[in-house]
Parts: C-alpha cells; sequence; structure tokens
C-alpha cells in the first residue's frame, strides 16, 4: 500500500492534519473553497411555473 500524499503539495500526509501534511495545506485547501476555486457540478433548478407555492388555494 503506498502512503498517502498531501492533495496540495504531494508530500506525505501527516496522520495529525489528514488528507493534509500541515497546517498551511489544510488552510490553502479551505481557501480554494472560500473562493470558488473549488465547485461540486450540479443541475440548475427548474423554476416552478405553477405560482407561488405558498399560495395553496
Amino acid at each position: 500500500m503506498t502512503e498517502p500524499r498531501c492533495p496540495i503539495c504531494k508530500r506525505p500526509a501527516d496522520p495529525v492534519m489528514k488528507p493534509f501534511c500541515s497546517k498551511r495545506c489544510a488552510d490553502v485547501d479551505l481557501q480554494r473553497w472560500f473562493t470558488g476555486a473549488y465547485a461540486i457540478p450540479g443541475v440548475e433548478a427548474e423554476e416552478d411555473r405553477s405560482g407561488d407555492p405558498s399560495d395553496d388555494g
């Protein structure tokens, strides 16, 4: 089995900071999520054309 590597810098991962090697790499990853560098693809929701959902009648 291969040694786990940090996804940011590819150095060996620290068991305490897993999957990262250091707090710095963990912070770099978090910043990428905050700035939108990472994104989970999704499908745009279709707008409800039947009217206001709170207006049941």
